[in-house]
This record gives C-alpha cells, sequence and structure tokens, in this order.
C-alpha cells in the first residue's frame, strides 16, 4: 500500500503534515497507461441511459484539462535540469514566451479555454479542442506530471473505494487547491509584495466579458503587462524560480501557519474521510439503491453503476434477484440467511463491500447517499 505523498509532487514531502504519511490503496482501476476509460479497454459496450458513448478518446484520455499551476510549481520544473523534464520545460517557457494566462501568481488556461471547458456538455475526455497542453499525444503521457497540481494530483476516473475513494480525493483536491493559493501567496510577498498587498491576486477569480485578446488568445497589452510584473518584466523565469526556491526553505510550522484554521478543518475532514477510504465496513442494513443505473448486457450480465457514469460494476444476471432482496427492513445477516435457505445462494462479504462501496447496495438507516 503506498502513502498518501506518493500520489503528490515531491518537494511537499518537507512541509506536509504527517498525516500525509500514512497509507492509502493505489487506484489501480484508473490505468493511465492503457486508459480504462477507452474503448479498447472495453470489450462489452455500456451505454448511459441517455445513449451517449461515455468512452474517452485515445488521443486525449481524462486529459481534456488546462491545468492552474502555482509559481513555485512553475519554478520547480523549470530549474528541474533531469532530461526526462526536457519536454515540460520547453513547453512552460514556450507558455511564458507567449504571455497568455501567464501572472506572476500561476501559469494558467486562456479565458476563451475556460469559456469553451465551462460551456461544454459530455466533452470530458472526447474533444482534442480541450486537450492538455502538457499532455504528449504520442506517448500518452504528461511531460509536467513530476509537478504536477492539486486537480491532476487527486482526479481517477475510477475509485478502488468507490464513493467513499472519490470523497477522499476530493476534499484532498479542496486542502490542495487551498495549499497552493497560500503557497503561490506567500511566494509573492517575498519576491512582489505588492501584488498581493493591492489585492491582485483576487483578482485571478474575476470574470467579466472576453476582451478582443481573449478571443484571439492574445497576451495582454503590453502597458498593462509591464504593470502586473514590475521590476521582472523579461525576467519571469528567473522569477518562477525564485519562488520555488522560498516554498522549498519553508518549515513544516511556518506551512502549517500559512493554511491557518481553514487548513486545519479541511484537514479534519480528510482525516475523517481516510478512514472509510482505507477500510471497508458494511452497514447494518442495506438496500438496493433506488437511484442506481441498470442494464442488461447482451451476454445476459447486468450491469450497475450508482456514483459515477464511469465506474459500473458487472455482475452475472441471476445477482439480481439477490439484490432486490436487500429491502433496507432487516439486518444484513437475516438477509442473507434467508438466501441461502431459500434459494441456496448468497452474495460473498468482497462482493457485498463493492456493491456498497460503489452505492448499488446503501446504508437503509440513513438518507439516501
Amino acid at each position: 500500500m503506498s502513502t498518501i505523498l506518493d500520489s503528490l509532487p515531491a518537494l511537499y514531502r518537507s512541509v506536509f503534515p504527517s498525516f500525509f504519511q500514512s497509507s492509502i490503496p493505489p487506484e489501480t482501476k484508473a490505468t493511465c497507461s492503457s486508459c480504462a476509460m477507452c474503448e479498447s479497454a472495453n470489450p462489452i459496450r455500456i451505454e448511459s441511459v441517455d445513449g451517449v458513448n461515455r468512452f474517452f478518446r485515445p488521443d486525449t484520455k481524462c486529459c481534456t484539462y488546462h491545468p492552474r499551476l502555482p509559481n513555485y510549481l512553475v519554478g520547480a520544473i523549470l530549474s528541474d535540469e533531469d532530461a526526462g523534464m526536457a519536454e515540460g520545460r520547453r513547453r512552460i517557457q514556450e507558455k511564458i514566451a507567449h504571455g497568455v494566462g501567464v501572472n506572476p501568481q500561476w501559469i494558467k488556461a486562456p479565458t476563451r479555454y475556460n469559456l469553451l471547458y465551462a460551456s461544454a456538455r459530455q466533452a470530458f475526455g472526447r474533444t482534442q479542442s480541450l486537450r492538455c497542453p502538457y499532455y504528449e499525444p504520442q506517448g500518452g503521457l504528461c511531460t509536467i506530471w513530476r509537478y504536477r497540481e492539486a486537480v491532476c494530483s487527486t482526479y481517477f476516473c475510477k475509485y478502488v473505494a468507490g464513493a467513499d475513494g472519490r470523497k477522499f480525493w476530493m476534499t484532498l483536491k479542496t486542502w490542495l487547491t487551498l495549499s497552493e493559493i497560500q503557497l503561490s501567496r506567500y511566494a509573492l510577498l517575498q519576491l512582489l509584495p505588492d501584488y498581493v498587498l493591492l489585492g491582485k491576486d483576487k483578482a485571478d477569480s474575476s470574470g467579466g466579458p472576453l476582451t478582443v485578446e481573449d478571443l484571439d488568445d492574445k497576451p495582454l497589452p503590453q502597458k498593462d503587462y509591464a504593470e502586473l510584473w514590475h521590476p521582472w518584466v523579461g525576467r519571469e523565469e528567473e522569477f518562477y524560480r525564485r519562488c520555488y526556491e522560498s516554498v522549498w526553505a519553508l518549515s513544516s510550522e511556518e506551512f502549517e501557519n500559512l493554511l491557518g484554521i481553514d487548513g486545519l478543518v479541511e484537514l479534519s475532514i480528510l482525516k475523517r474521510l481516510h478512514g472509510a477510504a482505507v477500510t471497508a465496513s458494511l452497514p447494518k442494513m442495506l438496500k438496493l439503491n433506488p437511484s442506481a443505473t441498470l442494464q442488461w448486457l447482451p451476454d445476459g450480465s447486468l450491469a450497475l453503476a450508482s456514483y459515477s457514469e464511469f465506474d459500473a460494476v458487472a455482475l452475472p444476471g441471476a445477482a439480481y434477484e439477490l439484490l432486490v432482496a436487500f429491502t433496507g427492513k432487516e439486518p444484513v445477516e437475516t438477509v442473507r440467511q434467508r438466501l441461502r435457505d431459500e434459494k441456496q445462494a448468497d452474495l460473498h462479504d468482497d462482493i457485498l463491500v463493492e456493491l456498497y462501496r460503489h452505492r448499488i447496495l446503501i446504508d437503509a438507516t440513513k438518507p439516501q447517499q
């Protein structure tokens, strides 16, 4: 079993709390090298209830997302002279030279990209126009993976622990995003304090009509760009490297102070969710989830999905009459014993755990999950 830190950039090892050394099951169901969401990995075609093809394109996979890289991770990429990072460095340098979506706090998606991404329907994993600029289609890998940001560190198409796993990783994403914001602001205070003191770091989330520059993916007018970067204009790469150095020098105590009460709250939630993601325990009363989608396949087997359209459970068709016996009116063991007595059949503990984690079967004592 790997640790949580194994899923994150190595530069966090010296500052993140000891909790991140905790074990977590590796997400073996999300196979990036041979994408679990491509049609070639799914010989049985399962359509969603609306009939839309849910398979990902093999030349995009799930990389139809533009990362928002904080300044210190940009600096880490630029500072890593390893040959394996050469293409990633080149692409980051190209981004900086172009100037679109580049500011002292982040290198982020162009405004037009964000608009397309937010407006697209069922496009994730399925459109080349939204493919990540750091994705290498020839090898199907990420050129900056060593320094990936919060979303890319925590997204999986399928989760070993099902709904409990997704909840854990999504909460980790929230905590990591907070860390990225605070660490990038800390670096700004060291090198370009007015950017924070004048509230320019808050402007990153502001919306508004697209400008001519936004529509054509052009950089800011020269005067505005110079004002944004002064006195680092022309030395952007050096600035990002210095951001990385300032974050690298932080102690764990200084990092904890940066996150403050918000960090403590999110970390407490994360710790609570960790147990469910690592160790499965069945509720006393289970019932078949009325919201689960069910599809009979040509070979007579059954595909069921609930917590995610990407992660269905396949069972023999005969299992359905066993599932409907779980009505939430009797304890699980009572239902299982009756199935043994009346039908000479049973659902193994491991199958029940898998069905519960996928929320095909749900806790009958709680509101619908």
